[in-house]
């Protein structure tokens, strides 16, 4: 999503809030981020306070001149760097110690027309949107935006289900009784209708680290987890590693996208699946919940990045299950969402 002149360097607030910015690679990220009006916490401008020190998730930069008071060689090994010294090698994501608003910037507001309803299940519904300003939108595969109820003022949060390089927008909604964007979706919506939303949002994106992933999916959790595999899917991914999915379901009718999922290990190397079912009356292979499915050997040891999604109950269970069996992730990532009212996703860690 860069040209060849410049860099994209994601910002990632303390509030969930992420900018994005383009920094050319003799420009500082403290320079581009303030040409952008985006005011990172910044004192010295000399690397000599630590006042800006962030930490780099992705991507590869020069570290610039700084002196050890400020940054310590033990933090830099550990990713740790000073957005007034460094210069981007290439796109970035960095983790900014602060809230939007303490940089006096907000999440961005898009407008955009539904472009096609589709009914997965009788209890799931994907929804796709044209976004107004489609160049304008980016985002990091596994975030999520704030969606208006249309004639409401309600907002309800949902992951993306679809690749940040991707003209439409995809989402997926369980669909709930009483719920306000249920209501909507199985009663009113039709393609041309108008819809707002904010974002992007959350810390609950991919990361590049090189080490196996283990991805864990209850219901619509599933959307984030198919974001980062359509990444994981394109020409410019980063290097393959095994990645293996477990997607949890209450029951069969709860089950969508395993087509997509199929086809996806052929699309992304080192990627497999299983899928699990919580009915005893289920057809599926393996009943249950995930958490039958995970044993150190799955965690590899601990030398894994866990990604964690679905309902507060199923992401505590997971949490439980893993401490027990004494094995710790070298990256623990998760999003709880509510599955009532129609919420889609919330705030993670």
């Amino acid at each position: 999503m860069s040209d060849s002149m410049s860099f994209q360097v994601a910002l990632s607030f303390e509030d969930g809030i992420t900018r994005f910015i383009e920094c050319g690679p003799d420009e500082t990220v403290a320079d581009a981020s303030y040409k952008a009006r985006i005011n990172i916490p910044l004192d010295c401008r000399d690397g000599a306070c630590g006042t800006c020190k962030s930490l780099c998730e992705s991507g590869s930069y020069d570290g610039g001149d700084y002196i050890e008071d400020a940054l310590t060689d033990d933090e830099a090994a550990l990713g740790h760097c000073l957005p007034c010294q460094m210069t981007p090698r290439s796109d970035l994501v960095l983790r900014i110690p602060s809230t939007s608003a303490a940089a006096k910037t907000a999440a961005a507001v898009f407008t955009a027309t539904v472009a096609d309803i589709e009914r997965h299940s009788d209890t799931t519904v994907g929804l796709t949107l044209d976004v107004h300003d489609r160049d304008t939108l980016d985002f990091l595969p596994g975030q999520y935006v704030n969606i208006t109820v249309p004639g409401t003022e309600l907002t309800r949060s949902y992951s993306f289900s679809s690749g940040p390089g991707r003209h439409l927008a995809s989402f997926l909604v369980r669909l709930t009784d009483g719920g306000a964007m249920s209501g909507y979706l199985r009663d009113e919506a039709k393609p041309g209708d108008p819809l707002r939303f904010t974002g992007p949002m959350g810390s609950f994106y991919l990361r590049e680290s090189g080490r196996p992933a283990l991805f864990l999916a209850g219901g619509t959790g599933l959307a984030p987890l198919l974001s980062m595999l359509e990444r994981l899917a394109q020409a410019d991914a980063p290097a393959a590693r095994p990645v293996h999915l477990i997607y949890g379901v209450s029951r069969d009718r709860d089950l969508v996208h395993l087509d997509t999922l199929a086809a996806y290990t052929k699309a992304v190397p080192g990627f497999t699946f299983d899928h699990c079912v919580a009915d005893e009356n289920s057809t599926a292979p393996n009943k249950g919940f995930v958490t039958t499915l995970i044993d150190a050997g799955t965690l590899h040891h601990g030398d894994a990045d866990v990604y964690l999604c679905g309902p507060p109950p199923m992401v505590e269970a997971v949490r439980a299950h893993i401490a027990a069996l004494g094995v710790t992730p070298a990256g623990f990532h998760y999003e709880k969402f509510a599955v009532t009212a129609g919420a889609g996703a919330g705030a993670g860690s």
